[in-house]
């Protein structure tokens, strides 16, 4: 049996990322808000905790997948906060899609605190972090970049060093979701536009995923854009126009002018709106795009 480490927020991609730590052989110490959640996870392999501060007590690695800047800010600096009590030299591994602005706030609080903050934000939705197929970003100090590798590397299929600035990976991170979710906007209409001239959805799909498109970002999504299947919810529209929101307020820092990222925030905007702000991020592109097509 490996070490014990803490983990903090079993939502659905932490649950099968904490799993994947215990089939690896960890034992954990596990926080969530709603404690049930760690029902799902092997009894013998788990102690359950009533705060972070509790799940980060003598350990030396402590596992964050929380999904919103300010949670996880009161997770690590709160009343019960895992800066309570994470020992001197303990290692804070942060997977959540944050700003650059509260990585770089973190970090900070960490160097007080004697502790080490590390990003490590993820890629994949729930089913590629059951199977082990997350890709992991991360920036922070080399050294413990490399302690951190064989907890990582539990949970993904490849980890990639963006330096050691703490927001790095943060920035590659809410790029990339803006990538995604601007391939999603420009499928939904793709294939609105071929529907509404008579060609099915699921036979473009299935064309470009695997000739001019042939990616799992294409294959994987233009697949539920075609089919129009929105279940089960994998990754909620309201977290998706937060992460709009991120890469809106990250292009107007630095003065980048685009365009696409004011028509992905109208969209899932519109989204929540109309009260599906937890439902698939999916069904805000695909739906919104073949309401307003009329179809």
């Amino acid at each position: 049996m490996k070490e014990k480490i803490g983990f903090i927020g079993l939502g659905n991609m932490g649950l099968p990322m904490a799993k994947n730590l215990i089939k690896a052989g960890y034992t954990l110490q596990v926080y969530n808000r709603t404690a049930s959640k760690a029902d799902e996870l092997e009894k013998a392999a788990v102690t359950v905790c009533s705060s972070p501060e509790e799940a980060a007590t003598d350990v030396q690695f402590v596992v964050t997948m929380l999904s919103e800047d300010a949670i996880l800010e009161e997770a690590v600096s709160g009343e019960k906060g895992l800066l309570k009590s994470l020992k001197g030299g303990g290692v804070h591994i942060s997977m959540s899609t944050i700003s650059p602005e509260t990585a770089a706030k973190l970090n900070a609080l960490h160097q007080q605190n004697g502790s080490h903050y590390l990003a490590a934000p993820v890629f994949g939705r729930p089913e590629a972090a059951a199977a082990q197929k997350l890709w992991i970003c991360t920036s922070g100090n080399s050294s413990v970049k490399e302690a951190c590798k064989p907890i990582l590397e539990s949970m993904g299929q490849g980890v990639v060093d963006f330096g050691e600035e703490p927001g790095n990976a943060n920035v590659v991170k809410i790029t990339g979701n803006f990538m995604i979710m601007a391939s999603m906007e420009m499928m939904a209409e793709a294939f609105t536009l071929g529907e509404k001239n008579g060609i099915d959805p699921k036979k473009m799909a299935d064309f470009f995923g695997s000739t001019l498109f042939n990616a799992p970002i294409y294959q994987n999504y233009g697949k539920l854009i075609a089919n129009k299947q929105y279940e089960p919810v994998g990754f909620k529209a309201k977290l998706g126009f937060k992460d709009a929101r991120l890469a809106f307020a990250l292009a107007q820092k630095s003065e980048t002018p685009m365009p696409m990222v004011a028509t992905i925030h109208n969209r899932l905007l519109t989204a929540i709106a109309k009260g599906k702000g937890e439902r698939d991020w999916v069904e805000g592109f695909g739906s919104g795009v073949t309401d307003d097509a009329g179809l």
